[in-house]
Parts: structure tokens; sequence; C-alpha cells
């Protein structure tokens, strides 16, 4: 099993925010980055396919900046045998993205492509649809189950209200959801190995966007809480004010 996962270095989940002077970016100052959450879930189920079937490879390839060579390494530490990174300084919108990952995997042998849903920085959702329209290949996303027999996968995907059941030819694109598999942690023998395992990086030119960012906005700050009165007494104004003022009743 050749699998290939696209990995995202993004802010870290608890890392606290704020946007940049010039109001286009986040201000990276003593911001810690990881990996994208959502993609340790397309690696794990990447390395678990290459144990169930004994035979195989996990090439990691990412779209970023030379810092992006960390997020390579933590992906070789968990098992994947290679990395590549195609540098490209500064952000660019999911197509461009999506073109430029294309065009690396189109020169490689593979059976199955795998992302994570989303990217938590943007929340795009679009990057490994693209891919799998840009190549011709079947796409899954928001998967939480997978059985590949043969040539065929199934997948379980996340819908409203239940789960879908899907069946396509390999090779194929899937987007994981949480729930997929739980990853491994890096072992000490795995972040030692990560040091000597190949990782190819590569200069590219991204296409010209398609969409343009006009500004980011910091969330309003939360209202200071108000209190309507104690116990019993509080409930006909407390249900006043829900009633009248939020609107929820």
């Amino acid at each position: 099993m050749r699998s290939i996962v696209c990995i995202k270095r993004v802010p870290d989940s608890e890392a606290r925010l704020r946007v940049a002077a010039d109001g286009l970016a986040i201000d990276s100052s003593g911001v810690k980055f990881s990996m994208n959450p959502y993609d340790e879930f397309a690696l794990e189920e990447a390395l678990r396919l290459k144990e169930k079937f004994g035979e195989g490879s996990v090439t990691a390839v990412t779209v970023g900046p030379d810092a992006a060579r960390e997020t390579l390494r933590s992906a070789l530490a968990m098992g994947a045998d290679e990395g590549v990174l195609l540098r490209s300084a500064g952000s660019h919108d999911g197509l461009a993205v999506a073109r430029a990952l294309a065009d690396e995997i189109a020169t490689r042998e593979y059976d199955l492509v795998l992302f994570g849903k989303q990217a938590i920085d943007d929340d795009g959702m679009q990057v490994p649809a693209m891919v799998a329209q840009l190549l011709s290949l079947p796409c899954a996303t928001v998967v939480v189950g997978l059985q590949i027999e043969g040539g065929t996968a199934t997948a379980k995907r996340e819908i409203e209200g239940g789960h879908e059941i899907v069946e396509f030819e390999l090779p194929g694109v899937v987007a994981a959801q949480k729930g997929l598999n739980e990853p491994r942690y890096p072992s000490l023998k795995g972040i030692m190995a990560a040091k000597r395992k190949p990782l190819d990086e590569k200069d590219i030119v991204m296409v010209e966007p398609k969409i343009e960012l006009l500004a980011l906005t910091p969330p309003p700050a939360r209202p200071e809480p108000q209190i309507v009165g104690e116990g019993a007494d509080a409930v006909p104004e407390l249900v006043r004010r829900l009633r009248e003022e939020a609107k929820v009743l």
C-alpha cells in the first residue's frame, strides 16, 4: 500500500492568536505551530494500512515555508518513510495549494492519497476534493471508517444525522475526520530515526490566487455577564430577557 499524506503546518489549537498590524495575517511572533490535527488522523491511517499489508510506503507532503520542515519531521517521527516540502512563502488560496499538491502527486506512484478533512486555520475544507478533481480520482470526505480489500476501498462517511457508506476503486482520495483512529505519539526511536529519513525540498511557483483576502478581524469581545437575581425569584426576569432580548424563546 503506497500512500501519500498531505499535511499542513498550522497554529497550535491552544495558541492565542492576534491579528498582525497589516490586518491580513496573524501575528506569528511567539505562536507555536504544529501539524494540523485532522492530518494526524490521515497519517495514522496510512501507517496502519502499511502495517496491515506488510509492505508499501508512506510519503508526507506539505506546501509551506522553510519552517514546515519541522512539521514534516514530526510526520517522519510518527512513521512516515519520506517527506516532501514544496517550498513557497506566504499564504495561498485552496486552489493554488491543490494545484501544487496535484502536480507533485502526479509524478509519483500511489494507491491512496490522504488528507485531514480540513485545516483548523482557514477551515476551507476544499483542498482534498480539488486535488481529487485535478487528478481525476474518486474522493471520500469526512471519513470515520476505512477498509481496503484488493483494489477497492470502502469508506464510512459522517453525514448529518447518520453515516454514509461509499465504495470506490483505487487509486483515490480520502479526507479523514476525527474518530477514524487514534493517532500514535512519536517514540524516542521514531524521533531519532526521523533525522535519517529522506526529506526532499523543492522550490515551487504557485499559480495566481482566485480569492483575495481583504481583512482579518478578531471576534467581538464577549459582553459582561448579567445577574438578574437569585433563586426562584430570578426566573420571571430571566425568562423575559431570554424571550424579549435574546429572542431564544
